[in-house]
């Protein structure tokens, strides 16, 4: 039964690159000359499957939208960056001394660095594992329904509990979006960073 959970867990994550591909749109040598530029990196042409995201600059250097779909490709970078902007906190948090219940004397003193050995080595990654991957899978129903029309943007569960977007105009609710992103790119950093950081130093916060 276990075998079985974890292979649905794997299949779950495997789902997330069943994307259907676009057709190339890369425009020849002569026609990028004249083509509208990117006004991230102006040597460039502007990619034309941005237009119509918030918080669009024209950066795609690699060309994934090119054979990604755009709303699969928002919907992961939000996705991303929430639960950065989550994790950071928490890491954070953790080694701050933030507890949200009484320790036993063994865990007293864990770092949330060498916390993840604990948990890999008493098995609740596993759990982890297999919840986080239910919920991966239910996920992608939804994912998969928006790129075949189903009128739902990216990243939007109608999450709204304290009616921040009511009635606000479409451009403060695209200003707001750009935030949300932005903020989330920059907690996919910091993750990374604090991460790294924490590992190097051994140290508790600002680990220095």
């Amino acid at each position: 039964m276990l075998r079985l959970l974890t292979l649905l867990c794997a299949l779950a994550g495997a789902a997330g690159f069943s994307v259907a591909p676009l057709p190339a749109t890369r425009l020849s040598p002569s026609t990028q000359l004249n083509a509208e530029k990117s006004a991230a990196l102006p040597f460039l042409p502007y990619p034309e499957n941005l237009k119509g995201y918030a918080g669009d600059v024209g950066f795609d250097p690699l060309g994934f939208s090119d054979w990604i779909p755009m709303d699969y490709l928002r919907e992961a970078e939000l996705k991303h960056g929430r639960i950065c902007m989550l994790a950071w906190f928490g890491f954070v948090s953790v080694d701050l001394g933030a507890r949200i219940y009484p320790l036993p004397e063994a865990y007293k003193g864990l770092t949330s660095v060498t916390a993840h050995d604990q948990l890999v080595e008493n098995g609740a990654m596993g759990q982890l594992l297999l919840f986080i991957g239910l919920a991966e899978m239910i996920s992608w129903i939804a994912i998969s329904q928006m790129l075949m029309g189903s009128g739902r943007k990216p990243g939007d569960f109608g999450l709204d509990p304290l009616n921040i977007l009511k009635g606000k105009s479409d451009a403060e609710v695209e200003r707001m979006q750009v935030r949300e992103l932005k903020n989330g790119r920059l907690a996919m950093l910091a993750f990374s960073g604090v991460v790294t950081q924490a590992v190097l130093t051994n140290g508790p916060f600002p680990y220095v």
